[in-house]
């Protein structure tokens, strides 16, 4: 694994960069306009674009070097962060100027990511497949639970401009990693002779002709609008009950659960066998701990289901992407992998867009003191602030075990493993 391990050491470097001025970015945008709403387009235009654009990036990632993707991902990315500096240092940085740069990234780090993604079952041997991705999940979780500490600090002594310069010396690293490892040879099995528009629907032509991935995919589409919806409510639960400093507390606890996770994922390295039965499974145990987040209005029991949901996000993953890793050959997996991306992730923007609105004008005036349901739901869960937000978690942890009962009922997603071949 010394190649991969390589890639990764500087992808973790550069995550942690990027996250660090996006991190920066949202507290510029916020002190400018005080507005949540622009805040909370940060999120938008990092997801929507790549969302978008994965299909056609995925193509691409199966025509081209993989390793040459990721290096044009990792330059575009690079300017768009000079640009943003240089615009601090004129003077001329407006908050539109922002979103620009985080759309035209998102693109870029879409095809980055696909390459990535779609390069580690030809560098990696494939009883290690599930610590590879438990190593690419600690990666994220690093730069989620580091950034935020390192950005506070950093914005007190150096300022944005000194955030965008360790950005830019974070992709430098990235880059001298690429550049000095070689990728395995792949056989490119698409042809400057095949439609281009072909190429892109071949994923989601190759997905729909194996149930077995088909339904895979539909599980996380589904389990993913829920698990948003739930995550979008985390923050303003807890500052319902306490103040801005024990939220960041609680948080870190959390994304200390994804850190431990991603950990024992590179430990254990997932099941061998049945690896439906890990994702179902720790699906399952997420639903609970959304649930119970809701039931009591407690700080310590919010943080430690939190803590539990998250370690269980690596597991979940790590046994999903070995799967597909296994399931789908090397030259098709930019393509594929790129339908999947787009379909399992679209349910994400309408649950962001949904949970603000259901919260306040519907399960917060119904769980209030005088509410439709203070005298039934209430006397379980309690009145008052932010008891609508606590049973609008309820319901979205009920929901994420509906769907995981219903996929384990379902012979194609169970029996999965068994029925599709192994191509890796």
């Amino acid at each position: 694994m010394r190649l991969f391990i390589t890639i990764w050491l500087g992808q973790l470097i550069s995550f942690l960069g990027s996250d660090l001025t996006n991190f920066a970015i949202g507290i510029w945008i916020y002190q400018k306009t005080g507005s949540v709403t622009q805040l909370s387009l940060i999120s938008l235009f990092i997801m929507l674009p790549g969302i978008l654009i994965a299909p056609i990036a995925g193509a691409f990632v199966d025509r081209w070097n993989r390793r040459v993707c990721m290096i044009i991902s990792d330059c575009v990315a690079m300017s768009c962060t000079i640009a943003i500096a240089l615009l601090v240092t004129f003077g001329h940085l407006e908050v539109w100027h922002i979103y620009l740069g985080i759309a035209l990234s998102s693109i870029f780090n879409t095809l980055g990511n696909l390459a990535y993604t779609a390069s580690i079952s030809s560098l990696v041997p494939k009883q290690h497949l599930g610590r590879a991705s438990g190593m690419v999940q600690i990666a994220d979780a690093t730069a989620q639970l580091i950034s935020p500490i390192l950005a506070g600090v950093f914005l007190t002594n150096i300022g944005l401009r000194g955030i965008i310069a360790i950005d830019c010396s974070t992709f430098l690293i990235s880059l001298i990693a690429l550049i000095s490892v070689k990728f395995p040879q792949i056989t490119i099995t698409t042809t400057q002779e095949t439609p281009f528009s072909q190429q892109i629907s071949y994923g989601w032509n190759y997905i729909y002709s194996r149930k077995g991935l088909l339904s895979l995919l539909i599980f996380f589409a589904t389990s993913n609008f829920a698990i948003s919806i739930a995550e979008v409510l985390i923050k303003p639960l807890v500052l319902s009950l306490t103040d801005a400093a024990t939220l960041g507390i609680v948080l870190s606890l959390a994304g200390s659960g994804l850190m431990l996770g991603s950990i024992f994922m590179i430990v254990w390295g997932g099941p061998k066998t049945n690896r439906i039965f890990g994702v179902i499974g720790s699906e399952a145990i997420i639903g609970l701990c959304i649930i119970c987040i809701g039931l009591q209005a407690s700080i310590p029991l919010i943080t430690t289901a939190s803590f539990v949901g998250f370690f269980c996000v690596p597991i979940v993953n790590g046994c999903s992407q070995a799967i597909w890793q296994i399931k789908v050959a090397p030259d098709i997996q930019g393509r594929v992998f790129a339908a999947r991306r787009a379909i399992a992730f679209a349910s994400r923007p309408l649950a962001y867009l949904l949970a603000g609105p259901l919260a306040d004008k519907v399960f917060e005036p119904a769980m209030g003191e005088y509410g439709i349901l203070a005298s039934t739901v209430g006397s379980i869960i309690g009145v008052g602030k932010g008891r609508g937000i606590a049973l609008l978690c309820i319901v979205t942890g009920f929901l994420t075990l509906l769907i995981t009962i219903i996929a384990y009922h379902y012979p194609r997603l169970r029996w999965l493993e068994k029925e599709l071949p192994d191509i890796v």
